[in-house]
């Protein structure tokens, strides 16, 4: 039993004696290993900053100029490691890395196909011009303001200050309304008076408000006016013209300012906005007043 402990101290000593050995040999390749690291963090935090002030000239979202320039500093860091493999004679060691990484990236592949369209969709949305940071827009029946576009879903701010992520993927491939596309948007609004009302005097008038009360309406040709319907209790029209906004928001509110100055201009020109009647049939001998004979 003596003679098994002694011969296993022995190998052990042989062992460390061996790896001592190792290291006071390889000990200038292990210092030039931990310089080269120190130089490739280095490396990799300069050219990030060059790489994002480059960034910074293109039309990129923000947010995907911080996620290119991370991955190309932490690709300065993946190639010194490489480097150091290298310098400490790890060859074997780092082709069993590579094989290993292809085998586990196919799998990871397989395993996250949504989260990777969902990245590949947010790689397009940051190329693309029709969507950037401020627009107001509609997708997937939420409506609101452009916060964030990141590589999973893009951030919108609704009207009630709520935050809707909506994935890439589903923005992609369904319809994009952007009310910020152009400097102005339309104003559209419906309405109807009272069969007696005189129709010439009426598109007249309302034309006449929307001039006088909207800077971006300079003459009666900008508004458009237009008789749609004969009502059930009100001839209807619609009406249309522009604004200087690119906001939803905006048009809401001009559509609202719109409808209290048209009430307005109509009462004081007792121009009727009728409401829907309806009429009863009685029969001549139907009575409201109860027979006291009857019990």
């Amino acid at each position: 039993m003596n003679d098994k402990l002694i011969d296993a101290w022995n190998k052990m000593q042989e062992k460390l004696e061996s790896w001592l050995d190792s290291i006071v040999v390889n000990l200038p390749n292990i210092l030039i290993a931990i310089l080269v690291f120190i130089a490739a963090l280095i490396a990799s935090k300069y050219i990030s900053k060059i790489a994002r002030k480059i960034l910074d000239k293109s039309r990129l979202q923000p947010s995907m100029k911080n996620l290119i320039s991370k991955f190309i500093s932490i690709t300065v860091v993946i190639l010194g490691l490489f480097l150091i493999l290298g310098i400490l004679n790890l060859d074997k060691a780092l082709n069993t890395i590579l094989a290993g990484a292809g085998v586990a990236g196919l799998a990871v592949g397989l395993a996250l196909q949504g989260a990777l369209a969902n990245t590949y969709s947010g790689i397009i949305l940051s190329y693309i011009k029709h969507i950037k940071f401020g627009d107001w827009i509609k997708t997937n029946d939420y409506e609101g303001e452009v916060i964030d576009i990141d590589l999973r879903a893009v951030t919108i701010k609704q009207v009630d200050n709520n935050l809707v992520y909506i994935p890439n993927k589903l923005v992609v491939d369904n319809p994009i309304k952007n009310y910020s596309t152009t400097a102005q948007s339309r104003v559209i609004l419906e309405c109807g008076v009272g069969y007696e009302s005189d129709l010439r005097f009426v598109k007249n008038l309302t034309i006449e408000t929307i001039v006088n009360n909207f800077k971006a309406v300079e003459n009666k040709e900008d508004v458009l006016f237009l008789w749609r319907e004969f009502g059930d209790s009100s001839i209807n029209y619609e009406l249309r013209f522009w604004i200087n906004s690119t906001s939803a928001l905006e048009v809401a509110k001009a559509q609202s300012e719109t409808m209290m100055l048209i009430k307005e201009v109509y009462d004081e020109n007792d121009i009727n906005i009728p409401f829907p009647i309806r009429t009863l049939d009685f029969p001549d001998n139907f009575s409201l007043i109860k027979d006291n004979n009857e019990n």
